[in-house]
């Protein structure tokens, strides 16, 4: 791990949060984020920051699949195709959350957090994320341990420090 990663790993969710919001900042972009098992912790880091309205303007919580559809216009054949824990689901979902909120950077999480739902393709700790916007989207898997509330905390600080590194890098 580079030292740069390692700093961030070390950050604090609202920490990791500061330090995007001084990405967003520098470069005048909005970012959003598009969420399922999280349920809305990235939009919470996120807004822990005092003056946050400056780069965050709109956040999904979208934990059923009718509401991928409905407000980030996943296709319903390719939820029962991939599944909501897949990677086509996580890169459409921030495709939309882009496109729906005109931010120009966006994350988007789908995971099993447990403790029940797992499989034996997708187990329980399973969580896709994808980082992008409406032409550019990268996505990661991650296997995270734990209980229901570590998968999800591990999940939001990962969106978090993609986001940072995405902005850090550019």
């Amino acid at each position: 791990m580079s030292p740069r990663a390692s700093r961030l790993a070390d950050l604090d969710l609202v920490a990791l949060a500061e330090r995007l919001g001084e990405l967003c900042r520098e470069r005048g972009i909005t970012v959003t984020a598009a969420e399922s098992c999280t349920g809305g912790g990235v939009a919470s880091a996120i807004t822990a920051v005092a003056g946050s309205s400056d780069w965050f303007e709109t956040g999904y919580v979208t934990y059923a699949n009718g509401a991928k559809t409905r407000l980030l216009g996943v296709s319903e054949a390719l939820l029962a195709e991939q599944g909501a824990v897949s990677r086509a689901v996580v890169e459409a979902m921030v495709v939309g959350a882009c496109h729906g909120s005109g931010a120009e950077l966006g994350v988007a999480i789908s995971g099993v957090a447990g403790p029940g739902g797992g499989s034996a393709d997708k187990p329980v700790g399973t969580v896709w994320l994808a980082w992008g916007d409406t032409e550019r989207v990268e996505a990661a898997c991650h296997h995270f341990a734990g209980d229901r509330a570590a998968v999800r905390e591990q999940a939001v600080r990962e969106a978090l420090i993609g986001l940072v590194r995405r902005l850090a890098s550019d």
